[in-house]
């Protein structure tokens, strides 16, 4: 059968009701996962229900059931690969779990962006928040407000709320050790912004690494995560050239070192190894092809809707920190002396 409705309205619960020749309470109950209702009453409501196009106003189920089966993500920052692809992972994670996603990204960092941030998503009957706020004065700001509501944290530090994380430390160990262990002892780091939790750990790892090795330290540079910065940066250090190798704390740092090298007519890796950190999807592509370092942003999405969904249930979560993977590409090789 062909389900209709009267032009320019859009289809009710008494519509589909009317149209499966069940109650509208019966309805109802399919709509909310009610166990009485015979499978062939289901099937024909859900028919029904996709002919008509219907969908439930979660307004109005959300009154019946106190669940509004919608999560929230504030987000301080949307247009960098990291956030970007969280945010996007959890969208998927909630939806395949059937959860709405309301995502607020704040106008600045300030104390007062966070709270109408939080204002919004509690006003849309969120039932818990996932954070994507890689800079520290944001966490700082969140873990001195009353949330009303259980929130989860994507980042490397501890925090109030419930956190998880890349395990960023390890990852810039694992690029720095590759290249110690391809012979380099003259490595730079070129760090990301400084107030960005992932920039700090990652800054870390490397010098831990390279202290571990008993291998001497040049100051990090401090970047802004842009190619722009990677290809200025490596012409000012070309000035000098004293190094091997450069660990980029991301994969679009590390495209601008690779231009600003191969047009001053050195090679990349026969003259300098880079490696990045993220692995985004051209990484693979660029000349030469990335070695860097892989996080697993569709799994942390996962972990994340599964953990603040666990929170909602009291479960005992996964474990909360997930390990990266060094992918060796062509960009890194042993040193030529200089």
């Amino acid at each position: 059968m062909m389900a209709e409705t009267q032009p320019g309205r859009a289809p009710s619960i008494r519509d589909v009701a009317r149209l499966a020749g069940v109650s509208y309470q019966t309805v109802s109950r399919v709509i909310n996962d009610h166990p009485s209702i015979r499978s062939e009453t289901r099937a024909r409501i859900l028919q029904v229900m996709d002919e008509l196009q219907y969908r439930p106003n979660r307004a109005a189920r959300t009154l019946v059931t106190s669940r509004s089966n919608t999560i929230g993500v504030i987000a301080s920052e949307s247009a960098h690969y990291g956030p970007a692809s969280s945010i996007q992972a959890i969208d998927q994670a909630a939806r395949s779990l059937g959860y709405y996603v309301h995502t607020v990204t704040l106008d600045d960092t300030s104390p007062e962006s966070i709270e109408r941030g939080l204002d919004h998503l509690l006003g849309q009957a969120v039932e818990g928040i996932v954070v994507v706020a890689p800079q520290v004065r944001v966490l700082d700001t969140l873990a001195d407000m009353n949330v009303s509501i259980p929130y989860v944290t994507l980042q490397s530090a501890e925090a109030s709320g419930t956190t998880l994380s890349v395990d960023q430390i390890a990852g810039a160990r694992l690029a720095t050790r590759h290249l110690i262990e391809l012979g380099h002892r003259d490595i730079y780091h070129l760090a990301g912004p400084q107030d960005w939790i992932e920039a700090e750990a990652r800054m870390h790892g490397f010098l831990s690494e390279m202290s571990d090795h008993d291998i001497p330290i040049t100051a990090p540079i401090l970047g802004d995560w842009s190619a722009d910065f990677g290809y200025f940066a490596g012409r000012e250090l070309l000035r000098v050239r004293d190094f091997t190798a450069i660990f980029a704390s991301n994969d679009q740092m590390a495209l601008g070192l690779v231009h600003a090298i191969q047009e001053s007519g050195l090679n990349v890796p026969r003259d300098v190894s880079i490696v990045g950190f993220d692995d985004v999807p051209e990484a693979a592509h660029y000349g030469p092809p990335l070695t860097t370092v892989r996080q697993d942003f569709r799994e942390l999405g996962r972990r994340a809707v599964d953990l603040l969904l666990g929170t909602l249930s009291n479960q005992e979560p996964e474990p909360r920190v997930i390990m990266p993977e060094l992918v060796v590409r062509q960009s890194t090789a042993p040193p030529t002396p200089l």
